[in-house]
């Protein structure tokens, strides 16, 4: 079980629901270059699909679709998956930053974080997809420290699987 609190110690963090939807919305659109690269579009009835969806196997219980806030402001969307594609990983299933938040560092900050408290409990990697081609995410998640392991076809869209592994710190000096 993830305590999603313990993910960023500069954002509230708490998980969105229906209400969040046009929040969601207005921070996807914003993000138009993401959407060339990708068949999803930013639609009401897609945030609603995509908050429930989960990956075979995995049930909603291992499913965290959570913000980060700074006050009411909606500073980023992820969707965080426990134990897949492996018990001992943790899969980025989304993560979108608000726009005005973007080149800022606030993004790599929450995935250092993430990724910290992710091997804190024991998680050994991190797995996501990036949309071949697109610049701004392969860039980002490459900053970030994620290595592309592998190709993927989903319904016709070429994915990169990309892999953050999460090494034990050493504390001894």
């Amino acid at each position: 079980m993830i305590n999603t609190a313990r993910l960023s110690s500069h954002y509230e963090i708490r998980a969105l629901t229906d209400s969040d939807v046009d929040d969601i919305l207005d921070l996807c659109q914003h993000n138009t270059l993401f959407y060339e690269y990708t068949e999803a579009r930013p639609t009401r009835e897609e945030i609603l699909n995509d908050m429930r969806i989960t990956p075979p196997g995995i049930g909603m219980s291992d499913k965290y679709f959570i913000g980060f806030f700074e006050g009411q402001e909606l500073v980023a969307v992820m969707d965080l998956i426990d134990g897949y594609p492996k018990q001992e990983n943790a899969y980025i299933g989304f993560f979108m930053m608000n726009q005005e938040y973007q080149g800022k560092t606030i993004g790599s900050a929450i995935i250092g974080e993430t990724a910290d408290y992710l091997r804190e409990i024991g998680k050994t990697a991190i797995r996501l997809a990036i949309d071949k081609g697109n610049p701004q995410s392969a860039h980002f998640w490459k900053k970030n420290g994620f290595s592309v392991i592998s190709e993927a076809d989903v319904n016709g869209w070429p994915k990169l699987i990309a892999e953050k592994l999460l090494q034990r710190k050493n504390t001894n000096n």
